[in-house]
């Protein structure tokens, strides 16, 4: 399965997510806020990254951009997993890169069904 980079603040999201993800086999890395998600990304070359848009530090926004832009991460595809469900948040982060955005809460299945479209390239 994959390596998943899970990038949130909050400690019970990680857990979370992580936990519906290694239950779908994958391996999880986390980070806490942006700037570590984007040093974690360019040091381990995750296949794929969900990444929050509410941290300290470094915003989601920026992370994505930075990952997105980055040539040793551009091919990353990064999912943005956010409470923020306006549209413009939604348009924005595709601007900065994001293959997907879902808004919080996300129940297992569709998490798991995004990995897998995600991770097939389809």
């Amino acid at each position: 399965m994959g390596r998943i980079l899970m990038v949130d603040d909050s400690p019970t999201e990680l857990a979370v997510v992580k936990g519906i993800l290694e239950e779908g086999g994958h391996t999880v890395l986390t980070a806490g806020n942006g700037a570590e998600g984007v040093a974690l990304a360019i040091k381990e070359k995750p296949d794929l990254v969900f990444m929050d848009i509410v941290m300290p530090d470094m915003n989601g926004f920026k992370a994505t951009r930075e990952i997105s832009n980055h040539p040793e991460t551009a091919s990353i595809p990064v999912i943005v997993m956010s409470s923020k469900d306006q549209q413009t948040d939604m348009e924005w982060a595709k601007r900065q890169g994001a293959a997907d955005y879902l808004v919080k809460p996300v129940d297992a299945d569709t998490i798991i069904a995004v990995v897998k479209k995600t991770l097939s390239g389809a």
